[in-house]
């Protein structure tokens, strides 16, 4: 199989051609430059590093032209801050490439598409039931879960006899890249503060979790299974292993070197809340928006976000150690937080640049 795919040197976009090339499938793929030091590039990737954003038409017309499988690895999260309105950078990074490319890779005959999602989205889907437990206003106040939501609803509305397609919707991922910062950078900066207090306070809830390694054999079982086992469009939520939020974070102390009797306190969504009121205003003075409302995350926040193994199973996802995972991403935030460590931060975070 012939797999064209965005996001090449990224943290799952790189896992999946690994496991891509293991299987024998020839890959090629675009990626923002540069280099993460020390990344673990296969020979057999074929890299182009630019803006897969400024490929003319006719060069993606080249670029797909024998292509049996269009994968989507990139794109930016909740995590990005921008200025307002967020929503046009979610637009721009995740669903406008989907609207520009997929027809011309149906023109070009690709049979299949994979895009990296958000489990977000199954907020939004009733089958799941979390909607009912959410205040409501979910779209119409997290821009970042209407445009995942819309980057969906765009692959599907391109799936028909000729074309396959699946949005698999990831959750929290555990695991390291040479030369990338990992994003629980940012939970490090979170819960030191709290160091000195006889506890920690964190939100009631949990949530779903994946080892890099498991996302990069849900995109090779995807790109496999989908017009064979799996007709039409799917949106797939991925997750392995279900943990609470007091359950992950005896982990992460653990792998800070403070033990795994750390005393955790769930707070509920109303005292949260009560302290977005720095967010909020930490945000309006720099200018910049979130994805995520603010006022509502806690809601979010204090959700058992778990997802059912059976998706993630049915695309060959194995077992894994993802305490292990969880460990080394903490002992590589660390040494980031504390300037030990000098790599590259997630694609995207400054959009503009």
């Amino acid at each position: 199989m012939n797999v064209f795919l965005i996001g090449g040197t990224g943290l799952l976009g790189l896992q999946a051609a690994k496991e891509l090339i293991r299987r024998g499938h020839h890959v090629e793929a675009d990626a923002l430059p540069p280099l993460p030091v020390g990344a673990e590039i296969p020979e057999e990737l074929v890299l182009n590093l630019r803006d897969s954003n400024k490929r003319t038409d006719e060069e993606w017309k080249k670029a797909l032209k024998g292509v049996d499988c269009f994968i989507f690895a990139a794109g930016i999260d909740e995590r990005v801050e921008c200025p307002p309105p967020v929503a046009y950078y979610y637009d721009k990074y995740n669903v406008a490439p989907l609207r520009r490319i997929l027809p011309i890779a149906k023109e070009m005959g690709v049979k299949k598409a994979v895009v990296l999602g958000s489990y977000f989205s199954m907020l939004h889907h009733p089958e799941h039931g979390y909607d009912a437990k959410l205040p409501k206003g979910l779209l119409e106040r997290n821009p970042y879960i209407k445009k995942r939501i819309e980057q969906e609803e765009v692959l599907a509305s391109f799936a028909d006899e000729s074309f396959d397609c699946a949005v698999l919707e990831l959750p929290y991922i555990f695991g390291t890249q040479p030369g990338r910062q990992p994003v629980w950078t940012v939970l490090i900066e979170q819960i030191e503060g709290m160091d000195k207090l006889p506890f920690t306070m964190y939100p009631k809830g949990g949530t779903a979790m994946v080892t890099v390694g498991q996302v990069g054999q849900a995109i090779a079982g995807a790109a496999e299974k989908l017009g064979n086992e799996f007709k039409g469009f799917h949106a797939w939520p991925i997750g392995m292993v279900n943990y609470t939020w007091k359950q992950f974070l005896r982990v992460v102390y653990e792998a800070r070197g403070m033990g795994p009797n750390r005393k955790i306190v769930g707070v509920p969504a109303f005292v949260m809340k009560m302290g977005m009121g720095k967010v909020i205003k930490d945000y309006k003075k720099r200018g910049i928006e979130g994805g995520l409302d603010p006022k509502y995350l806690p809601y979010i926040m204090n959700l058992n976000l778990f997802i059912d193994d059976s998706y993630a199973k049915a695309l060959g996802v194995e077992e894994a150690d993802i305490d292990e995972a969880i460990a080394d991403s903490v002992h590589v935030s660390v040494a980031c937080h504390e300037g030990k460590a000098q790599l590259l931060g997630m694609k995207g975070e400054n959009p503009e640049e």
